[in-house]
C-alpha cells in the first residue's frame, strides 16, 4: 500500500491510496455523478478524454485513437482501477502518455504552467469522481 498525501495548502489535492492496481476509496469520500461525468469527458475544453480516447459520444465526431476505446471500459476496469488511472495513471506505467489529471505543485512534474493553474489539478475531485461514474457505466 502506497500512500501520496499531496494535500496542498489551497487543499486543491486530496491525500488518496493506492492499494495494488487502484485507488479503493473515492476521492474526499465524494459520489460521482455519470451525467456530469459523461460531460466532462465529451468536453474538449476541459476533460480532453476524446483528444486521444474513442467513447460511445456519437455527436462528438472526432475522437481519438492513440489511447484505448473507452466503450466497454466500465466492466473492464473496476471503480478503483479507472481511479488511478485518472489521478496518477504513472503509476501503472512510469512510460504512459496519458496525463496525471489530479495532480499539482511542485512534485506534479509540469513546466511552464499559467499563473492562474499553477498549484491546481487538471480536474478536481467532484470531476474525477463524476467521471468515473460515467465510465462504470460504459458496460
Amino acid at each position: 500500500m502506497v500512500l501520496f498525501d499531496l494535500l496542498l495548502a489551497t487543499s486543491a489535492v486530496l491525500p488518496f491510496q493506492v492499494q495494488g492496481d487502484a485507488i479503493t476509496q473515492a476521492l474526499g469520500g465524494l459520489t460521482g455523478d455519470a451525467t456530469r461525468g459523461r460531460a466532462l469527458v465529451a468536453s474538449r475544453p476541459q476533460g480532453l478524454c476524446l483528444l486521444c480516447h474513442a467513447a460511445p459520444i456519437p455527436e462528438e465526431r472526432q475522437q481519438g485513437n492513440l489511447g484505448p476505446d473507452l466503450a466497454g471500459v466500465g466492466q473492464r476496469l473496476s471503480a478503483g482501477q479507472l481511479r488511478l488511472r485518472l489521478v496518477a495513471p504513472q503509476v501503472l506505467n512510469p512510460q504512459t502518455v496519458m496525463p496525471a489529471y489530479y495532480r499539482a505543485g511542485p512534485d506534479a512534474g509540469l513546466q511552464r504552467v499559467a499563473k492562474e493553474f499553477d498549484g491546481k489539478p487538471v480536474l478536481d475531485a467532484q470531476q474525477i469522481e463524476d467521471i468515473v461514474a460515467y465510465l462504470r457505466t460504459l458496460q
